[in-house]
């Protein structure tokens, strides 16, 4: 397993959240991204981000200072919306 650091520290809404998007395209399943943010919001965007691609986000670290989110890239990748309409 190889963990890919990203470090978003100054950015603000929605760029850590549309990076970290980016950023997972190139991490293969079964590999982590550690994700450094000091947006606050960042620990509402990233894991709705997360919930959407179908990965798995936990938050390491939450200080005044910066939130850290390793992200396990799950295989399979996103998963269909269920309330999509079908066809």
């Amino acid at each position: 397993m190889t963990t890919t650091k990203l470090d978003l520290s100054g950015l603000k809404c929605p760029l850590p959240a549309l990076k970290t998007r980016k950023a997972l395209k190139s991490v293969k399943a079964g590999d982590c991204l550690e994700v450094h943010c000091t947006d606050p919001l960042s620990v509402i965007d990233i894991p709705n981000l997360i919930r959407e691609t179908g990965d798995k986000v936990e938050i390491t670290e939450r200080t005044q200072e910066r939130i850290v989110f390793l992200i396990e890239k799950l295989d399979g990748g996103a998963k269909p919306d269920p309330t999509a309409p079908a066809g």
